[in-house]
């Protein structure tokens, strides 16, 4: 079950003819836990999760089920189309997985609580054993959680609503429910978040920033100075200043050769904005390993 801690929106990684690489996915996303990660997060809005068919999703659950690192593994299943995202959930379930991340449907835009009310409850009639964590990600969902909304849901679903993705930044500071695992969406929030009472991040940048986000989550944990959050927060800094996936892909590929594709319509960044992405990184003197899907 996912607990406090720092988390990956983990990548998938693609073969030359865009089809998932399953196996080197799962070897990055035990690289992030192995480098300091609680867990790692499949098919969020990193992991290209509305390009990826319902398919390949279900090759790599089927891969990760009997991995040393299951526990430490969990699934994003929204989906736009209602019976694939019961469909992905119930196949994930199957296989033992009981947390998932689940955004509202992403197309039709201006939905109202109501309607995305509807969405999460019918899910929970299908398959109620399951554990929910909302992603409130307005910019491309099209939808923003309010206080009342994420309430409602926990006051009705107890059992299965158990935290947020807050990637809108709207509730971190002012949803208070008592056992709700609340997980800013950027490490800029980090500190920050836990110094309200919230539970760590679950980020698209920890894919790279796995050691110095673990480090700034112990060094709270213990009550200790805090070495390293200035420097997290700058290297988020960097890379906000671009398209995330185009970002991390292009930064990445050049200590990996794996990371190169991108699902169309992503694109990597062109030579002068990955130079000036680098270059960024390298004044900040922040290095990751190389071979991360090795």
């Amino acid at each position: 079950m996912i607990t406090r801690g720092v988390y990956s929106a983990t990548c998938s990684i693609l073969n030359e003819d865009y089809s998932l690489n399953v196996d080197a996915t799962i070897a990055h996303a035990a690289f992030t836990i192995n480098s300091g990660l609680h867990g790692a997060i499949f098919f969020g809005s990193t992991g290209q999760s509305q390009l990826i068919s319902i398919s390949e999703k279900k090759d790599l659950i089927a891969k990760i089920a009997n991995h040393k690192l299951k526990k430490q593994f969990f699934l994003g299943t929204g989906c736009n189309s209602l019976k694939e995202t019961i469909d992905l959930i119930k196949y994930g379930f199957e296989y033992g997985f009981k947390d998932f991340l689940i955004m509202p449907p992403a197309y039709y835009k201006g939905n109202s609580d109501e309607g995305v009310f509807n969405f999460y409850s019918f899910i929970i009639s299908k398959v109620p054993k399951i554990k929910i964590i909302l992603y409130n990600f307005e910019l491309l969902s099209g939808y923003k959680f309010s206080v009342e909304a994420v309430t409602k849901l926990v006051k009705t679903f107890p059992d299965n609503i158990i935290g947020c993705k807050d990637s809108t930044s709207n509730l971190f500071e002012n949803l208070k429910l008592p056992n709700f695992l609340m997980f800013p969406g950027t490490e800029k929030k980090l500190l920050k978040g836990l110094e309200m009472g919230n539970s760590g991040i679950i980020s698209a940048i920890c894919n790279v920033t796995a050691p110095l986000a673990r480090k700034v989550f112990d060094e709270f944990e213990k009550n200790e100075k805090q070495t390293q959050n200035d420097k997290l927060i700058a290297v988020r800094e960097v890379f906000d200043g671009y398209n995330l996936i185009s970002a991390l892909h292009s930064y990445m590929s050049t200590k990996d050769n794996n990371f190169k594709n991108l699902l169309p319509p992503l694109t990597l960044l062109n030579s002068k904005e990955k130079k000036e992405l680098i270059d960024k990184l390298d004044n900040l003197k922040f290095v990751i390993k190389d071979n991360l899907a090795a």
